[in-house]
């Protein structure tokens, strides 16, 4: 194969307890292939989260936080297992609050409907922080996923796999947690990016693109 010089970034941009819960970090890989070589993203998602969307447990809508916003970039390789993320939230008051190891998840439910996490990934950073700060985290992770919110003794995460989101993006939807904000900071509802048209030069991406660096930001190399 033959590598353009075309390079790319990813990132677009960029539940009540009264006391916040400590939680253990996610543990987060790099995204490879054998030897280290260049790792495809099999889909890609970038959303923009608001508090408008927020569904509470009773499936009721529960406003997060006034002038709160969400910018959730995932990059998929199915066949890997792997998810890489670029989250940024602004206007958000921490700390984060959630039954689950962590309080940024991407969940399994419908547009206006409430559902289990499938998917934790550690928190945009500095947690304590006002809204006037910027929080930020970034990175990888690789299946198998574990939420630490189990039903009937079985953990949310078991069994699942992001070819499911791929098969359904609308099935499920992304968020943050905050002590301010139990049911939810921000929400938006997955949709994958549209395939490049037939025919477009690698400069608009119309190329396989393969990943040369886990970022920030997320950078790509075309190879045709």
């Amino acid at each position: 194969m033959r590598s353009s010089s075309v390079i790319s970034a990813f990132i677009g941009l960029a539940a009540a307890k009264p006391v916040p819960v400590s939680h253990p970090v996610v543990e987060a890989v790099a995204p490879h292939v054998a030897a280290n070589g260049p790792f495809t993203f099999t889909s890609t998602y970038n959303l923009i989260a608001t508090p408008d969307r927020v569904i509470n447990a009773d499936n009721e809508v529960a406003p997060g936080e006034a002038g709160a916003m969400g910018y959730y970039n995932y990059g998929i390789n199915s066949e890997l297992d792997i998810i890489c993320y670029n989250i940024t939230l602004t206007g958000v008051t921490g700390p984060y609050d959630s039954p689950a190891v962590t309080a940024t998840h991407i969940h399994e439910a419908a547009e206006g409907a409430s559902g289990p996490p499938r998917i934790a990934f550690p928190n945009p950073e500095p947690a304590d922080s006002g809204p006037e700060v910027v929080k930020r985290s970034s990175g990888c992770i690789q299946g198998p996923f574990t939420t630490g919110i189990e039903n009937e003794g079985v953990d949310t995460g078991t069994g699942f796999t992001l070819a499911q989101i791929e098969a359904n993006p609308e099935a499920f939807f992304t968020d943050s947690h905050t002590v301010v904000s139990v049911p939810g900071v921000v929400r938006a509802q997955l949709q994958a990016n549209a395939q490049p048209a037939a025919g477009a030069g690698a400069a608009a991406s119309g190329c396989t693109r393969q990943v040369v660096s886990a970022g920030p930001p997320f950078v790509f190399v075309c190879v045709e």
